[in-house]
């Protein structure tokens, strides 16, 4: 199927042709037809795979096709999302799509002025794109009429339950024409998020064309398991013998975010950070110099894994891995995007194993552990307990700022830890209690030929930087 068999109309098909596409995903391919035609839509797609333009491009056919008298303030498309990165990421995209139509279109988040935008809305617009707890303060001190509300679209809906605008969401519906199209789009197919649709979407079209809580098949996933305390040293180390020219780094804490940007900067890799407490300048600034590949690394929190839209991004590595199984699947899809290759790496200390554990358990996949002998973690450690729970799920986080984002933070790196038997080196802890010399790691031959080359590109490092210390 071509694009040129979905309907558009020859503005919208030079735009596609434009960013050199001439075949949509399977997401778009039926997507597409179904919101051209009016109706309701619950899709789900893996992270990458072009649902932002699954619903732009046929909401911009559908504004084409009307000349509505508008009075002030009033809409005719709304698209909400979690996060300010994602709105901005979705706004360029109807940006791109919509560039030989005419229209008008903002983006409304926190973290800005707020008079600008009520300006804005009053000057008469057609598409807004916003997160829900600015546009709701908004519609609060009536600076938007949603009574022409044609199409209303949920962006990444179960990270939106997530980070507890649910209360927003329901609010702001109850503004709204109970006529209009409802669109819900999401990475991953949760029972919550079925939950939800049944109450906002009429007789919806189911959309799915990955099996449910699926990664991208494009998508290199490594473990290595490591001491916590060594985590940075194995990142640094892997940066520099992989010669990553682009990382994505995600922790579980704005202040770790903000600790291992410093310590990577100390290893003479440059790096910035970007969360929830940084402000909007300066989260615009860090992505804009990453994507310019001004910078090396990105260290992001989860507030960003569904916000960061980068062609090619080779490299994403958790740091930490998340409380939450599904985050994991956001964040390492932010590389493998549009059929693109993409390496996720995870770098697993003793704390973390039933977290590990969890992950594979809700993706259906075991991830290939990578042993590197210079970083086997210390059997003698013993595991220190992490808070479950999602990253400021339990706050609304006006403006897509979660606050607590990753939730309660592991004791320091440095504390002193209780000795314990012996466990598996390089392995998570099992279930059985067989004796320590009875035990067998399973040979994986291909993950032990990864690490050996790896190993072998780390001692060469070393001596290369030996010698530069000798000069």
């Amino acid at each position: 199927m071509k694009f040129t068999e979905l309907g558009l109309n020859e503005s919208l098909l030079k735009a596609v042709k434009d960013q050199g596409y001439d075949t949509p995903t399977p997401i778009q391919a039926q997507a597409i037809p179904l919101v051209i035609d009016g109706k309701d839509v619950l899709a789900a797609a893996q992270t990458g795979t072009g649902k932002t333009a699954g619903f732009t491009l046929p909401l911009l056919e559908r504004l084409s096709q009307t000349s509505p008298h508008m009075k002030k303030k009033q809409i005719r498309v709304l698209v909400l999302t979690p996060t300010r990165e994602l709105a901005a990421q979705v706004a360029d995209s109807i940006k791109t799509y919509g560039k030989y139509m005419h229209y008008k279109s903002m983006v409304i988040f926190g973290g800005v002025g707020i008079n600008p935008q009520f300006a804005a809305l009053k000057k008469g617009v057609d598409i807004v794109i916003a997160t829900p707890g600015r546009l709701l303060d908004i519609a609060n001190q009536d600076g938007i009429d949603f009574s022409a509300v044609e199409c209303l679209v949920l962006d990444e809906a179960d990270r939106m339950l997530d980070m507890g605008f649910i209360h927003d969401i329901k609010k702001l519906m109850k503004m709204m024409p109970q006529h209009k199209q409802t669109l819900l789009f999401s990475a991953t197919f949760s029972r919550e998020i079925k939950t939800l649709a049944a109450g906002l979407l009429k007789n919806p079209v189911l959309v799915e064309v990955a099996r449910e809580n699926s990664t991208a098949g494009k998508i290199s996933q490594v473990v290595h398991y490591v001491d916590k305390g060594r985590k940075r040293e194995l990142l640094s180390q892997l940066i520099k013998a992989g010669e990553w020219k682009q990382v994505l780094v995600f922790t579980r804490t704005k202040h770790g975010a903000n600790k291992l940007t410093k310590q990577l900067e100390e290893y003479g890799i440059t790096a910035a950070a970007i969360h929830g407490n940084k402000s909007q300048g300066a989260r615009t600034k860090a992505l804009a110099s990453f994507k310019a590949n001004e910078i090396r690394v990105l260290v992001a929190t989860d507030i960003a894994a569904r916000g960061i839209d980068i062609d090619q991004l080779p490299h994403v590595v958790n740091y930490e891995l998340p409380n939450v199984p599904e985050d994991y699947v956001h964040r390492i899809g932010r590389t493998g995007r549009a059929g693109s290759k993409g390496e996720a790496v995870s770098l697993v200390c003793v704390d973390e194993h039933e977290l590990l554990r969890n992950i594979e358990k809700f993706i259906k996949a075991k991830i290939n552990n990578v042993v590197i002998e210079a970083f086997i973690p210390d059997p003698s450690i013993e595991a220190e307990p992490i808070q479950n729970g999602r990253g400021g799920g339990n706050n609304r986080g006006r403006g897509g700022n979660s606050r607590g984002n990753g939730g309660n933070r592991n004791k320091p790196e440095g504390q002193k830890r209780k000795r314990t038997k012996s466990k598996p080196q390089g392995e998570a802890p099992q279930e059985n209690k067989t004796p320590e010399n009875k035990r067998k790691k399973p040979r994986n031959p291909a993950a032990e030929k990864i690490g050996s080359r790896l190993q072998e590109k780390l001692d060469n490092l070393d001596k290369r930087d030996n010698r530069n210390r000798r000069k």
